[in-house]
């Protein structure tokens, strides 16, 4: 639970609630399943006071995915958020901006308000898995797999990236933190947790161009996407992306 002041880095102080949801997506198709972040580690809930409603590896059994079934893992970036529980994949090839390594273990995380959203123990996770040859560094835009494009932006941190996907209504853009929310994007008006405030107004610019309507975005942190988009009928907490929302 949050107050509309928290999300805005131009705030009004006549805002009310405006709570915060944590996501991890899932890409399938007949011969690829593929993670985009990882969500949050339980460690991470009771050190930061989240709710952690579900498991990752719960939710992902609801589908009939075990961890050993994930080929690939785009970290779109490494807050603790994002990037929990990456050992529990041991089969993982993990995708991750090199610019975010540098971020994530140099001079910068000297500065609390920096590493404040960074687990130590998440970002070990992820260099354990460089030490084993589990982790492809991008310098830019990338192509993951046929219809899977990585899309750098920035701005939140600076190897922020996204993700779009082709599916059955046209390309929608996994925004993760390049969106927090739907009204950061319409209003310009960036949540306030930000390296750089420029690459963050130029990324709203830049998803916007790469999809067909503004209804192709899914951003980060929205409950309004678990208003609009329908549920499976077998789980309440999981959410049909490719379909249009209601």
């Amino acid at each position: 639970m949050r107050d509309a002041a928290d999300n805005f880095l131009h705030k009004d102080a006549h805002d009310g609630p405006m709570p915060l949801d944590f996501y991890f997506w899932v890409i399938k198709d007949q011969q690829h399943t593929i993670l985009v972040d990882t969500g949050f580690s339980g460690c991470s809930a009771r050190e930061r006071n989240r709710q952690l409603l579900h498991e990752p590896i719960d939710l992902l059994a609801s589908l009939g995915i075990e961890p050993e079934d994930i080929e690939h893992i785009v970290l779109t970036h490494l807050h603790y958020d994002h990037a929990g529980n990456v050992a529990s994949f041991p089969n993982a090839t993990i995708h991750l901006q090199e610019a975010e390594m540098h971020f994530a273990t140099g001079k910068w995380m000297c500065f609390e308000h920096f590493r404040h959203f960074f687990s130590a123990d998440d970002i070990t996770q992820v260099i354990r898995k460089v030490y084993t040859d589990k982790v492809q560094f991008h310098n830019g835009n990338a192509t993951l797999l046929a219809g899977i494009e990585l899309i750098h932006i920035g701005g939140h941190t600076p190897g922020l990236q996204a993700v779009r996907v082709n599916t059955r209504r046209g390309p929608i853009m996994l925004a993760s933190d390049a969106m927090h929310y739907y009204r950061n994007f319409a209003t310009d008006n960036p949540f306030p947790a930000i390296v750089d405030v420029t690459e963050m107004l130029q990324g709203y610019r830049k998803l916007r161009s790469l999809v067909p309507s503004d209804n192709h975005l899914i951003p980060g942190h929205d409950p309004l996407v678990a208003d609009i988009y329908p549920c499976l009928e077998t789980h309440s907490s999981i959410f049909r992306l490719d379909i249009s929302p209601g």
